[in-house]
């Protein structure tokens, strides 16, 4: 039996989880796979809408054996300063490790960029074998001072409204509460942010930060690119999906980038 594992800063409801496990069961080629799932915890006290990892990974597990699949989930928690320690991760000698991060509403919502920043770091250093990122994409400023930058927050923040129509009616419960919720927090964390930035720092994305620090990109699947497509097409017309770079694909509202996925590994791995 191969071991696989991965790591997750914000599970959230882990329900994305399920493609993979129903991947992994139809495989009819190599020796079965055993996959396992740690959701790193922070200590401070989530809001009350947000499932915690606990209850997902009770999910998870259920569900994995439902369909066969061998499945084991965990926790580790953050310090009480939100800061990740490798060590708190419980490895498996010669299991296949993979780091996802995702930096989106509403996961981004509570976390503090000290916190994503150890998270990442710390990652690199157990050499991943992937690492999957998936962020807000925020225009880079044509203007460095704050004007400029509220401008592009506030261009971005309205496509999302915009994008939010095609689900969801302006007058109904669940709009409200995402509005409540996941939007009003991060549009005030960004504008403070942005009030307290200096010079360009705010435009610097984390897969950037990943390229400056020597992870290195791994290129998007021609299928990873026809299933996001094939996805889109559920949905309303106004989205697109766009490969930004080879190993990032983006999706948008209409002319506008709102949200992107890229896939890295570090540096010594051997994929």
């Amino acid at each position: 039996m191969i071991e696989g594992s991965i790591s997750w800063y914000d599970i959230m409801e882990g329900v994305q989880w399920a493609s993979l496990m129903q991947a992994l069961v139809s495989r009819k080629d190599g020796p079965q796979l055993h996959t396992g799932i740690t959701a790193c915890r922070g200590r401070k006290r989530r809001r009350r809408s947000l499932r915690p990892p606990k209850k997902a990974g009770r999910r998870l597990t259920a569900f994995a054996a439902s369909i066969g699949q061998p499945f084991s989930f965990h926790q580790c928690r953050l310090d009480s300063d939100e800061t990740f320690r490798p060590s708190s991760l419980k490895l498996v000698r010669g299991e296949a490790l993979i780091i996802n991060c995702m930096l989106h509403l509403p996961h981004f919502s509570y976390r503090a960029l000290d916190s994503i920043a150890s998270f990442l770091s710390g990652s690199k250093t157990l050499n991943p074998r992937l690492i999957t990122l998936v962020e807000e994409e925020m225009e880079p400023s044509s203007d460095g001072g704050f004007v400029g930058r509220f401008m592009d927050s506030l261009h971005h923040y309205s496509a999302v409204y915009d994008s939010l129509e095609a689900g969801f009616p302006m007058q109904g419960r669940a709009r409200t509460l995402v509005e409540r919720v996941f939007l009003g927090p991060r549009i005030s964390g960004s504008l403070a942010r942005i009030y307290r930035a200096r010079g360009d720092e705010e435009g610097c994305s984390w897969g950037q930060w990943l390229g400056a620090v020597g992870i290195r990109p791994v290129n998007i699947s021609f299928a990873n690119h026809c299933q996001a497509k094939l996805l889109l097409g559920l949905y309303n017309d106004g989205y697109r999906v766009e490969e930004l770079t080879s190993n990032k694909l983006v999706l948008g509202w209409k002319s506008r980038r709102l949200l992107s996925a890229s896939i890295w590994t570090s540096q010594d791995s051997d994929l």
